[in-house]
């Protein structure tokens, strides 16, 4: 025990925000530490029993705060822990040291059933919504022309719905728009055998400039956005006319 201005004099760690009595303890370790402590002391490690740190998290720039339990605290914390892990288990119906890796194992089949599930909903959806769209699609020189807004802005949706169209129309240019948020997802796509003559960059660059937007992407699928919803329904609807400059072109 010393004053506190001696005690800080000599290097002691005081932690901001703490209030000291004028006579403080102080705890000393080794060369190295020298800190006021108002915590609670033992006479021997051996009080202490089994520690257990539970938590550890920051509570300002470069000081880490601890929590543990210690004692019989500590025993009980770690009786339930084990009690939980046999409940796993016996519902994964494996030893102890075999459950980190079948969770891992529950865990990849449950993604990869997902994605299996979000796939087909995709394609039923696409397959549902495409055959109406596909009915009003016109005929271009040879090519039919597809160009309309779309319920779902998902992006995976639109890319079925456009695979789905492509099937159904053949020889065709289609482009698919959506409004999400105020904002427009547009994406283009061009059957293989019209890529000489018309490319989905270029045509979905065409209708995004006119919603305030811009994209790109490959001769046969091409993506955009845009600010400008206002302007979607004219935009699309010059999509005919484009088709029909580029394969006079």
């Amino acid at each position: 025990w010393m004053p506190k201005q001696e005690a800080l004099d000599r290097g002691a760690v005081a932690l901001f925000g703490e209030k000291y009595d004028d006579s403080v303890r102080v705890l000393t370790i080794g060369d190295f530490s020298i800190e006021l402590c108002g915590g609670t002391h033992v006479r021997r490690t051996g009080d202490i029993g089994l520690f257990k740190i539970v938590a550890e998290s920051g509570v300002a720039a470069g000081i880490r705060r601890i929590e543990a339990l210690t004692g019989a605290a500590a025993l009980e914390h770690i009786e339930a822990r084990e009690a939980r892990l046999d409940e796993v288990c016996r519902a994964l119906k494996v030893r102890e040291r075999d459950a980190a890796a079948k969770a891992g194992e529950i865990i990849k089949a449950n993604r990869r059933l997902q994605k299996a599930v979000e796939t087909e909903q995709a394609r039923a959806a696409s397959g549902a919504a495409g055959g109406d769209l596909a009915a009003s699609a016109v005929e271009v020189g040879g090519v039919r022309v597809l160009a309309a807004r779309v319920d779902n802005p998902d992006p995976k949706a639109m890319r079925a719905l456009m695979d789905g169209l492509k099937n159904r129309l053949g020889t065709a240019a289609i482009v698919l728009a959506a409004v999400d948020d105020g904002r427009v997802k547009l994406i283009a796509g061009v059957t293989g055998d019209t890529t000489a003559r018309v490319k989905a960059g270029p045509l979905v660059n065409a209708v995004a400039r006119q919603v305030n937007g811009r994209g790109g992407g490959r001769a046969d699928m091409a993506e955009a956005g845009g600010s400008d919803p206002a302007q979607l329904d004219a935009a699309l609807a010059s999509v005919p006319d484009w088709v029909r400059e580029h394969l006079q072109a």
